[in-house]
């Protein structure tokens, strides 16, 4: 059995950067502390992952404030969305395959 490890994502290997596209992917957008507190991280935790796939420019941030308090919120970018949808597709074509 040959498995191709290229059609993973390395952005995705984290169990939390996937979490984090998972809820980014099935809303338009999420803020800061709302992901936080969904995924039970801490502030460092979540802003590191965070701050790992806006590199990759999977995800898009907008700061703003809401009265004097700043909220940040994020997005999957089409990138992102075209990524992570790959990386979901080599997962399902693997269990596939072990089911063979």
């Amino acid at each position: 059995m040959n498995i191709s490890l290229e059609q993973f994502d390395k952005a995705f290997e984290n169990r939390i950067r996937l979490q984090i596209m998972s809820v980014l992917v099935a809303n338009d957008e999420y803020d800061f502390n709302s992901l936080k507190e969904l995924l039970n991280v801490t502030d460092g935790n979540l802003a590191s992952h965070l701050k790992a796939l806006e590199k990759e420019e999977y995800i898009t941030v907008n700061k703003s404030f809401l009265g004097r308090k700043p909220n940040t919120r994020y997005a999957a970018s089409d990138t992102g969305r075209f990524a992570f949808k790959k990386h979901l597709q080599a997962l399902e074509n693997l269990i596939k395959q072990q089911h063979k």
